[in-house]
This record gives C-alpha cells, sequence and structure tokens, in this order.
C-alpha cells in the first residue's frame, strides 16, 4: 500500500472515529430513549406512510413518503423507502437498505444500513396494537418518523404520539407533515 493510500485510509477512519464520538455525545445528552415493549416484526412488515418528520437531508424535498418492509428469514428486515420529488406527482426516488435488530428482547431496536460502513439507529418507540401505527425514533433525538398504513392518521392518535416525542425531547415544532394528495 503506498503513503497517499494509507493516509486517506487513516484519515477515512479517523473521520469515522470523530462522527461516532460526536454522535454518541449527542445521545448522551438525553435520557434513554423509551421503545415498544415488544415489537412483532412479522407485524411490523409491510406498506407504511410517512405521516410526520424531522428535516434530513436524505428526505429533502420528499413528498408521499412510504417505506416496505420484509422480514427475511435471518431475522434481518429488507428496506424499501419511496417518495416523490418536488412533489406528489414528482419522480420516484427509491433508498434500499437492510435493518439488523439490535435488541432481541423487544425488537425495537434496529439498526439500518443504506451503505457499508454507515448504519443509523431505527427506534421503535410505540406501536399501535393492530399495527395501525408506529412512532421511530433515535437516541440523539435528531430524526424522528410517525408512520401510518394509511396516508392519513386519526388526529387524536396523532396528538398522543405528537405528545410522547416531545416529552421524550424531540422538538416536534420542525416536524414537516408528509403530503400524501395534491
Amino acid at each position: 500500500m503506498n503513503k497517499t493510500v494509507a493516509g486517506v485510509s487513516v484519515g477515512a477512519l479517523a473521520g469515522l472515529a470523530l462522527v461516532a464520538y460526536v454522535r454518541r455525545k449527542e445521545e448522551n445528552n438525553y435520557p434513554t430513549l423509551p421503545v415498544a415493549r415488544y415489537v412483532d416484526l412479522t407485524k411490523y412488515a409491510g406498506d407504511w406512510y410517512e405521516i410526520a418528520r424531522m428535516p434530513a437531508r436524505f428526505e429533502k424535498e420528499c413528498y408521499a413518503s412510504k417505506a416496505h418492509y420484509t422480514l427475511n428469514e435471518d431475522g434481518t428486515v429488507n428496506v424499501l423507502n419511496t417518495c416523490h420529488k418536488k412533489g406528489v406527482q414528482g419522480k420516484v426516488k427509491k433508498a434500499t437498505a437492510k435493518a439488523y435488530v439490535v435488541d432481541p428482547v423487544s425488537n425495537a431496536k434496529l439498526k439500518v444500513q443504506f451503505f457499508w460502513p454507515f448504519s443509523g439507529d431505527y427506534w421503535i418507540m410505540d406501536v399501535g396494537d393492530q399495527y395501525e401505527y408506529a412512532l421511530v425514533g433515535e437516541p440523539s433525538r435528531k430524526y424522528l418518523w410517525i408512520l401510518s398504513r394509511t396516508p392519513q392518521l386519526d388526529n387524536t392518535i396523532l396528538d398522543s404520539l405528537l405528545d410522547k416525542a416531545k416529552k421524550q425531547g424531540f422538538d416536534i415544532s420542525k416536524l414537516i407533515h408528509t403530503k400524501h394528495f395534491d
């Protein structure tokens, strides 16, 4: 290995270490994020409509966002996220990933990897008794999603989920409410 390649490799590893350190520091500013007692991933699989989300660079100008989860035999979950760019009639953008359970007692804490070596926390904080809605966040409180099996969510349920998120330290004033229809 030449010195230039070695230098770039060391620099990349140092950058990854710095990102991990900063993320860990952000997580330590909050109490542990509570998750659902147990998530049956077979019931969780299928289509979900994004009802609201915290702003995220990877969802910039996304409308009508949806996720489709497929449970694999090995316990991992295939993820297919779609959205329409710049409007609900815009071009469809797709992103695929694989999720891994990191807490087998609850199945509510997952790591999602869209590309190696980067992964992100996907913690299911709440899920409806019939798996009709879900509240998903991550420990640093930077990302939050409210999901539903339908394009609209009952206001009573939505208000309850917003209240739970706010009590856990999420700045719900930043939420983007996802538009599914023109």
